[in-house]
């Protein structure tokens, strides 16, 4: 019998208790299986008509189940919807599933009632082929659009090799070509005005001010944008695709490298999911060593866009001084963990190893190092007279609509919204340290960059404490199930040893079951939806990521500025490319 919830029971007494199939999960977020006749009718309600409200479309995917064995207590479904919703008020989350079955892989789009739905249904489509009636704009966004079936279908091949070997006959050439033309009609932009006629330019996917592979089709009047169309996907790699091939172990690398300004950072949620369906306890040593090293990459993360954005306004010299900096950290980086960018160093069940001799002195000499930098850039680039005529009043935005858009992170508190996962949701023993939460009102460029300055005081102050306060103790669990297991009986044991090399090789066999983990990344908040089928695999794996919606409002921010506005605006919103396409 599953514990009724507060919210739930508000959905019964409206609905009836017919209306929903209650499902047990991991992370015991409220999960409600929902029918598709009712499903707009119920996130309606829960957004706008019950008490403290469920404001934010977190998220919107689909699980293909064909393949599935362990669905215990779950409705049968060829297909099905996730709906994640996050209420702030509760600062509590509920999930809502709907069954499709094959042919009728069909749902009425909430694009009307969130704004960010439109994007992400858009991507349902493009990966699984559902269907939303009532879509303004249904076609696909990170695959090609001469690109034939839905790759996170089972039956879509996962591999190259499986797969004929690539052909580029003159025929096909020419309708690749064919397909990247830009079509104002197509996207439902008027080709001119009552006194005029609408010039669209290119920009992208090349060009350095996109700071990526990003394309974006301007539609202008004179200087004035009227609308923007973002073009994603040119990074996609299939990184969901790539998590249900490989084993919970070796899957870790490839974390590192959606946020791949982030480190660590990315390896973070996703073997905190594991754990938690693999019921693997972390000891404190463990936590703190989390918390520091994610702390040093959101530095790091944060000078590259600190140098960048001053750049992309014309400001030259501060980039090649931030990246000097950033150098300092890799060091540090490089010297706890063998790597630079991307360590891969986290590990299910603890880190890959101890931290070294000395790593407490190189990580005080940066802390005490570091803080006179940000005051000399803080005169050379915020107080910038030049710096702030480029940036404030640019690209406001409200707190209402970066919540209607889901945007986390600084981008979210640039606009007043005092929300961090790290203070309301305390994770990895985030509760015992002492920082505060950087904000500013208007949510403009210049506000945007206003606070992740402050954070990187805040990040330092958290790393000062870690050093000050490590715990003693192993750097891994003893549980069964930590990949790679503990190591010091494998030349004692042949069971151990066996133990060990199935362990790392094969991976764990995780206990069949679906966990939520999300966390403050470098760029909002960053999850990971995991489902395993009681296999070294997993069935399914969900990455969030925060670019992906701070792209999609693009549009909003960029209406009635200039071109050389939109740089600053793209520059302020601090995206990775491989966080928008995964």
């Amino acid at each position: 019998m599953i514990a009724e919830t507060e919210v739930t029971a508000e959905l019964h007494a409206r609905f009836g208790e017919a209306a929903f199939h209650e499902q047990s999960t991991v992370d015991r977020i409220p999960t409600l299986w929902v029918s598709r006749d009712t499903i707009r009718e119920v996130v309606s309600y829960l957004k706008s008509e019950v008490d403290q409200p469920y404001a934010m479309l977190y998220d919107l995917t689909a699980i293909d189940e064909r393949t599935r064995t362990h669905r215990d207590h779950q409705p049968d479904s060829d297909f099905t919807v996730v709906y994640h919703l996050l209420s702030f008020d509760r600062n509590e989350d509920i999930r809502l599933k709907v069954a499709l079955h094959e042919p009728s892989l069909s749902l009425p789009s909430i694009s009307d009632i969130w704004t960010s739905a439109n994007w992400l249904e858009r991507e349902v489509w493009d990966m699984f082929g559902i269907t939303f009636d009532g879509h303004p704009h249904l076609r696909r966004i990170l695959m090609p659009t001469t690109w034939k079936g839905h790759p996170l279908r089972k039956e879509h091949p996962a591999r190259a090799t499986e797969m004929g070997p690539f052909q580029l006959p003159d025929e096909k050439q020419d309708a690749e070509q064919e397909a990247l033309h830009f079509r104002p009609e197509e996207w439902g932009m008027k080709t001119g005005g009552p006194d005029t006629d609408y010039m669209f330019l290119n920009l992208g996917p090349q060009h350095p001010g996109t700071h990526g592979v990003l394309r974006i089709m301007l539609q202008l009047d004179g200087e004035e944008i009227i609308d923007c169309v973002p073009d994603i996907g040119y990074h996609h790699r299939g990184a969901e695709k790539m998590g249900e091939r490989q084993s919970w172990h070796t899957y870790i690398p490839y974390t590192d490298r959606i946020d791949y300004l982030g480190g660590v950072m990315n390896n973070l949620p996703y073997v905190m999911a594991v754990e938690k369906m693999a019921g693997i306890e972390v000891p404190e040593r463990v936590e703190v060593i989390r918390i520091m090293m994610c702390e040093l990459f959101r530095i790091a993360s944060h000078l590259v866009w600190y140098g960048t954005f001053a750049q992309d306004v014309g400001i030259m010299s501060p980039v090649f001084y931030m990246f000097n900096d950033r150098e300092r950290i890799f060091d540090i980086v490089k010297a706890i963990c063998g790597g630079r960018m991307h360590p891969s160093w986290f590990r299910i069940g603890g880190v890959a190893a101890d931290l070294p001799k000395g790593w407490d002195k190189m990580i005080m000499d940066f802390v005490q190092y570091f803080p006179k930098r940000l005051r000399e850039w803080d005169k050379m680039v915020m107080k910038n007279r030049l710096f702030k005529a480029r940036t404030v009043g640019i690209g406001e935005v409200s707190k209402d609509e970066c919540v209607d858009w889901g945007a986390t992170g600084p981008f979210l508190r640039a606009a007043g919204f005092q929300w961090d996962f790290r203070k309301r949701r305390p994770y990895s023993g985030y509760d015992r340290f002492e920082f505060e939460i950087p904000t500013a009102e208007r949510g403009d460029s210049y506000d945007r960059a206003i606070v992740r300055v402050a954070e990187m005081f805040q990040s330092l102050r958290i790393v000062e404490q870690c050093v000050k306060n490590m715990p003693a103790g192993p750097y891994k669990s003893d549980h069964p199930l930590t990949t790679p297991p503990l190591k010091e009986k494998t030349m004692l044991h042949i069971e151990t040893l066996i133990d060990h090399f199935l362990g790392v090789s094969w991976g764990p066999v995780i206990p069949p079951g679906e966990c939520f983990v999300g966390i403050e990344a470098t760029k909002g908040n960053n999850g990971y939806y995991l489902i395993s089928d009681g296999s070294t695999i997993s069935y399914r794996t969900r990455i969030r990521t925060p670019s992906f919606r701070h792209m999609q409002m693009l549009p909003l921010l960029s209406r009635g500025h200039t071109v050389a506005d939109v740089i600053a605006i793209i520059g302020s919103i601090d995206f990775v490319l491989a966080d928008i396409d995964r």
